[in-house]
């Protein structure tokens, strides 16, 4: 989090200096605002590049063999630009090299564990293990005290990667 603080206050002193040199260059025709906007135009533009490759640069960093089975994409007011490009803010991932199949009254049943990952102001990370009928499509939880069943179309991704 602290480098991300740094790389903010390093695109406002770059942006500020393009806007002090515009400046100089004019003869100081422009004005003098011009050098704080450049400042918070280039930490606003740094903010919202990290903002969009958060999703991608967490994937870069996962193990072979893992799959993205989901997205979370929102719009939020605060941010206007997402309603023209909404932003990742989740993704889930199936580690298909741990995934463990077992036959049962001649239903195909497979065991893994879906990794979710949530930008919030620190990255959140959690997981839990599901068990999924590849026949009938049926998923539910292994570690809540409550399990659901919940019903997966054999287009979705997860039952894709998970069933193949």
């Amino acid at each position: 989090m602290i480098w991300h603080l740094v790389a903010l206050v390093f695109a406002g002193l770059g942006a500020a200096s393009i806007g002090f040199l515009l400046r100089s260059l004019s003869g100081k025709k422009l004005p003098g605002w011009i050098v704080p906007a450049f400042a918070g135009l280039g930490m606003l533009g740094y903010q919202i590049y990290y903002e969009y490759s958060w999703a991608e640069h967490k994937q870069s960093q996962l193990p072979a063999g893992s799959a993205v089975v989901e997205y979370e994409v929102e719009q939020q007011i605060l941010r206007p630009w997402t309603y023209l490009m909404p932003m990742t803010v989740g993704f889930s991932v199936v580690d298909t090299g741990n995934i463990q199949s077992a036959e049962q009254d001649g239903q195909r049943i497979k065991q893994f564990i879906l990794y979710r990952f949530e930008k919030e102001y620190v990255d959140r990370l959690t997981h839990q293990t599901y068990l999924l009928n590849c026949d009938s499509a049926e998923m539910v939880s292994v570690s809540e005290n409550n399990p659901r069943l919940r019903q997966l179309e054999r287009s979705d991704e997860l039952y894709r990667v998970v069933c193949r």
